[in-house]
């Protein structure tokens, strides 16, 4: 009788681990080459015409390894293929250029991760593709009647980057899609693990993740992945196999290991950011907690509707902009926050943005911040330990 897995933490413990790829381990082996060999010329005709279906071909195709990992992200995320990057821009920047050309026309949200933003202004611009940048609280309507005769991509990314905000994205889905069904749209689904907003399932054609976050899960790999489906995959994966896209055995193996506790790290840091936001809400140098999960978050809504829970990144604004001693001071000192760019690991993380700065990467948005915006990344500690520390650390404020 064979067993039917109904829940996604189970499933993720046991994709990918077939025996093909295990050799009898628990985990798949690690597979390095760049040759592979073949014993006929049988067998070589074999794997040319199957070397886009995981057949060993030649190592930028993909190892064991490799395919270990694509078949673990297929079955969470729901794609029938995934391509793997060297880090979370690549799988970004390879994902838009694999479906644009000269002339066309993207549409992206304004509050995109940075260097996604920075992508379509400096590269793409040079290739002579323009770039609509849109608030991410406007309407599906209102996404809707930007799109062009010769838009090709609609890029979302949800929560957004730093200020947390979530659109409606399947309603986004729905009306770009009646202005013209042939649009591809893709979704930065880093925040959610691939595992708290089922992208794939809302009409997304492409989800793509930063894996250096939670994928990997202990800060020590980078790597980007991007799922597709059926209408999407062939030409994604042909596309960024002539850009040089690849990734190395170890990486691969190192992100599927870390898949296996996915679920469980995702858990604790949805509990543990979620009992510190609601700590911070009420402190009196807070003026505003921008978790998805708080009513105080634009798009708090959608949410509620969409997402299966929380992860461990937020925002929160202060009462006043800090000067640049007060900066210092305020970061300085933390016994367990660190300072470092980057999130999803274990590790707890905090960094500070002033509000010129804000609204320099924004510009199309109308919410305007007027305190310093400090930004944390939740980790695995105990979370009264951490608000301990940021106890600590808003007292300093007045000193």
């Amino acid at each position: 009788m064979v067993t039917q897995i109904q829940q996604k933490n189970t499933q993720l413990i046991h994709s990918g681990r077939n025996n093909r790829v295990t050799q009898g381990s628990v985990n798949p082996v690690i597979q390095r080459a760049s040759s592979l060999v073949f014993n006929s010329v049988a067998e070589k005709k074999i794997a040319t015409k199957k070397r886009a279906q995981q057949a060993l071909f030649y190592g930028r195709r993909g190892t064991l390894t490799h395919f270990a990992l694509q078949d673990v992200m297929c079955e969470l995320e729901g794609g029938v293929g995934c391509y793997l990057y060297p880090c979370g821009a690549a799988a970004i920047s390879n994902s838009l250029l694999a479906f644009v050309q000269q002339g066309d026309h993207i549409l992206v949200t304004g509050a995109a991760y940075e260097p996604t933003q920075e992508f379509c202004q400096i590269i793409l611009k040079k290739m002579g593709i323009e770039t609509t940048f849109f608030d991410p609280m406007l309407s599906a309507e209102e996404v809707a009647a930007l799109v062009q005769e010769n838009t090709k991509v609609v890029f979302l990314e949800a929560p957004s980057s730093l200020t947390m905000e979530v659109g409606d994205i399947p309603g986004i889905v729905q009306a770009v899609r009646a202005k013209n069904p042939e649009l591809v749209i893709m979704l930065d689904n880093t925040w959610s693990g691939g595992l708290l907003f089922p992208a794939l399932q809302y009409g997304i054609d492409i989800s793509i993740q930063a894996g250096t976050k939670y994928l990997v899960g202990h800060s020590d790999a980078m790597i980007g992945t991007a799922v597709a489906n059926e209408r999407t995959w062939d030409q994604l994966r042909e596309q960024s196999y002539l850009m040089g896209q690849m990734v190395d055995a170890d990486t691969a193996y190192m992100t599927a290991r870390g898949i296996r506790t996915l679920a469980l790290r995702l858990k604790q840091h949805g509990e543990s950011s979620l009992k510190i936001a609601k700590w911070l809400a009420e402190q009196p140098e807070v003026k505003a907690v921008y978790h998805p999960a708080l009513p105080s978050c634009p798009g708090h809504q959608f949410f509620q509707r969409d997402f299966k829970g929380a992860s461990g990144l937020f925002s929160f604004e202060l009462q006043q902009r800090l000067n640049d001693e007060q900066v210092a001071n305020f970061l300085d000192h933390f016994q367990l926050f660190s300072m470092a760019y980057s999130w999803g690991g274990y590790e707890s993380l905090i960094l500070v943005n002033q509000p010129e700065e804000i609204a320099r990467i924004r510009p199309n948005i109308q919410r305007k911040l007027t305190g310093s915006l400090v930004r944390i990344h939740v980790g695995l500690e105990d979370p009264d330990d951490l608000i301990h520390d940021l106890a600590a650390g808003l007292a300093r404020i007045h000193q």
